[in-house]
This record gives structure tokens, sequence and C-alpha cells, in this order.
């Protein structure tokens, strides 16, 4: 007598869990291959984000301000390196001497050639490379540089990603704030076949607004001078030397390249094949 009553009311009950999924759907193995699927996902692909910044100057130039927030933490060197030369003055009235539209765009050269520089090491020092650092978007400030572990005084600014930088220039600033306008006014500078700019715009100064090195001092810069007149000759004759091989160099190099309408960075040749500039 019981018997059709049961089915009567578990019949019904069974329609409405299987319909609707509700205990019975975490019975299945599909259920639990699922689980698994979604806590492998979540732990594989992790989330990249910068790190805090704990330096920041404003960098005053001919188009307006950029405030740069840096990562001293992350990259002592180039920040301490960066940092210390500003304080001296030394980037006081630099041009921006390339500019490549939709790439970046390379100062830190007092004599404006792409070819100068210093460190306050007395050497090219070595890059730093994080992992939360990369060449994802615009605004990035990274060193320049002719190889690996040869960061002097240049630097760049980036327009757009430039994934295929990574592991080859040190990251160690970003433009923040509504003077990331003043980086596409930068961006749309009218430049000549060489990627020079046609009216330069220039450093006026910088400014350290945090400084979380406490032992920076500014140097006293002195040039020495030389006893007598033949040093002088023999000096500029190895410094015209010296810049010629440079070009050279880019011209070989070219030759061996001619996916490449230029070299990188003024002689700091980073880009991969894909790369190509717009015209």
């Amino acid at each position: 007598f019981f018997a059709p009553l049961r089915l009567v009311y578990i019949f019904p009950f069974a329609f409405v869990c299987v319909s609707l999924r509700l205990p019975t759907r975490r019975w299945t193995g599909k259920y639990w291959k699922q689980r698994r699927g979604r806590r492998k996902s979540t732990m594989s692909a992790p989330v990249l984000t910068e790190p805090a910044t704990n330096g920041k100057v404003v960098i005053r130039t001919t188009l307006g301000p950029f405030e740069v927030e840096l990562w001293c933490k992350e990259t002592p060197l180039a920040c301490r390196n960066f940092l210390q030369l500003a304080m001296e003055g030394y980037y006081d009235n630099v041009i921006f001497h390339r500019i490549v539209q939709g790439f970046m765009a390379q100062t830190g050269d007092p004599t404006g050639t792409g070819q100068g520089g210093e460190s306050i090491y007395g050497k090219p020092f070595r890059d730093e490379f994080h992992q939360r650092l990369r060449f994802s978007h615009r605004g990035l400030v990274a060193m320049a540089n002719e190889g690996s572990h040869t960061n002097l005084s240049q630097f760049f600014i980036t327009f757009d990603k430039c994934d295929w930088l990574e592991k080859k220039n040190t990251i160690f600033g970003r433009v923040v704030g509504d003077t990331l306008f003043n980086l596409d006014r930068l961006a749309e500078m009218e430049v000549d076949e060489n990627e020079r700019p046609v009216h330069p715009p220039s450093i006026t100064s910088i400014e350290v607004l945090t400084n979380p090195f406490d032992d920076i001092a500014p140097r006293a810069r002195s040039t020495p001078k030389p006893e007598g007149g033949e040093e002088k000759k023999k000096k500029k004759k190895k410094a015209k030397k010296k810049a010629r091989s440079c070009f050279r160099l880019e011209r070989k190099q070219l030759k061996r390249r001619p996916f490449l309408k230029s070299p990188t960075l003024s002689g700091h040749s980073h880009l991969m094949m894909f790369f190509t500039i717009p015209a």
C-alpha cells in the first residue's frame, strides 16, 4: 500500500534535484574534475602587479613636467646613479636626441649625440631585472645601453608596450599622474630621417622629491686641465676616432641586419627581428 505513495513523492523530488543540479551534482566525477581544474588554473597564473615605489622626482622639460616614481628597492644601482646625477645637475639642459614614434624618447647624453654619458661609479654598471617589472605599458623609464651591463647615464621613456626589451634594459621608474599627457606631446614631435627631433625638446632641471638613499651627496665636479697643448690635440684626436668607430659599427650592424632601419637606442641595439619603425 505504501510503495505507490513513496514513488509519488520520490520521483518529483528526484526530477527537481536532477534538473536544478542540486546535491546530486556534487557526487559526480565531472564536478570534482572542474573543481580541480579551477584550483590549478588559479595557482599557475599569478597576477603580476608592479611593486610599490619608494622614490620620486619631477623631470621638468620644455614640453612640461614628468612626475616619475622610482623603484629604488628593486633597482638600487640605476636609481642611485640617476638620483645623484640629477642632484648634481648633470641632466640640466640635456636634449632628447632621439624620438621613435610608437616606441620611445631617449635622453641623458650631455653631448646630444647619443654616444656620451657617464655613471657615478666611474664605469658602466650592471643590469637589474625584476620579475614584476615588465615593458607592458607606456610611461616606463629605463636605462639605455650598448649591451649587457653597459649602463651609464642615458635613459628612455616608452610610448607603448615594448615586450621585446624584456631582460635587456633595466626598468627603474614610471611616469605617473596627469604628466602622462605631456608624454603624448613628446611622442608627436617632428623628427628627421635619423629619428632626431627637428626642434629637440630638452630637460631644464630635475627636482628630487623623495630620496630613499640618505648617503647620496652631490660630488664636486672638476674638469682637469692638460698641461701642454700637445696633450689637448691627442685627446681630441682620440675622441674623434672613438665616435667614428661607433658610427661604423652601427653601419656594419645595419648591413648584416637589413630588417632594421636603425639600431635601437643610438648604438644600443636591442630590437628583435619583427620590430619595424613606423614611417
